[in-house]
């Protein structure tokens, strides 16, 4: 598969990686997919502290146990749990921040996280002692590289102009093309890669998506927009492709992004979004021919 470089790091990720929030608790089910993704050239994998407060951490950590060397392995933390209390809070700390590094790498039984991202963020945070954390990490040896998953643009540009954030996660996909308009060339001029999250629109850009599209829609989208735009977007993606490779490429299309991160719960979804490395990448007619038919959303409530 082809890999792509992390910002300017020694990190080098498969295109199409593996975003393991909806793997499940079934721990010989969830360890299975894992060890089918990397067996199918799949060597990015993405959890968080916060996926099934911790268990999520646990299972990819024995999923990895004899394959550790195979992958890029990326966690988050932010977000403060304790193990028997319900529910969770903000905490963009140094002192958290740290603490959860350190549950991570007991959680991932390994030595060291070669991504580590802050998970979310807003302007009100204390970001320089936010960064402070994560760089006496990296001079610490216990990290590679770091990075931010987060949607909100005047965020995002604090850690561009403060911190030497190697990537930013956000979500992205036709359906989603918030980040178009303030983030993704922004990024790519400051060599910080995008890891593009949701790029199948929750399954509304599958061959499925008559079952997924949901009453209400997606984001400025009613369900009769979505229904309108996937019937468009058959017609440009002709034989060449099928929805998922084209929904993928076309996150893939940007130079910023070094990798998407479809979610996979099943082998056969799993397996449908790892055909996208052998799909045609679309030309710059259909990149904007698909423009042409979706939304130019933007960021509003999210700053």
């Amino acid at each position: 598969m082809k890999t792509n470089q992390i910002g300017n790091s020694k990190l080098h990720v498969s295109e199409i990686g593996l975003g393991t929030m909806s793997l499940g608790t079934d721990r010989a089910k969830a360890v299975s997919l894992i060890h089918e993704a990397i067996d199918n050239g799949v060597t990015f994998i993405d959890t968080a502290d916060l996926y099934d407060f911790g268990l999520n951490e646990e299972i990819v950590g024995e999923a990895l146990r004899d394959r550790r060397d195979s992958v890029v392995l990326a966690t988050k933390a932010g977000n403060h749990f304790e193990e028997g209390k319900e529910g969770w809070f903000w905490d963009p700390s140094k002192k958290h921040i740290k603490g959860a590094l350190k549950e991570s790498l007991r959680r991932l039984k390994t030595d060291h996280i070669d991504l580590f991202q802050l998970h979310g963020g807003t302007i009100e945070d204390p970001i320089d002692e936010t960064i402070e954390a994560f760089e006496e990490l990296k001079s610490e040896g216990l990290i590679i590289e770091y990075g931010i998953s987060s949607i909100r643009p005047n965020v995002i540009l604090e850690f561009v102009k403060k911190s030497s954030i190697a990537s930013v996660m956000m979500q992205y996909s036709i359906l989603d093309r918030r980040p178009e308009e303030e983030m993704l060339d922004l990024l790519h001029n400051n060599n910080i890669s995008v890891i593009a999250r949701g790029p199948l629109a929750k399954g509304m850009l599958t061959d499925r998506y008559d079952e997924k599209i949901k009453e209400d829609g997606f984001l400025d989208y009613s369900k009769f927009d979505v229904l309108e735009t996937v019937k468009q977007l058959n017609e440009i993606k002709g034989d060449k492709r099928n929805m998922t490779q084209t929904a993928l490429k076309y996150a893939l299309a940007h130079p910023a992004v070094a990798t998407v991160i479809p979610g996979a719960s099943r082998s056969e979804q799993l397996l449908a979004n790892i055909t996208a490395q052998n799909a045609p990448d679309l030309t710059p007619d259909e990149v904007q021919k698909i423009r042409d038919v979706s939304k130019k959303n933007v960021y509003d409530k999210h700053r």
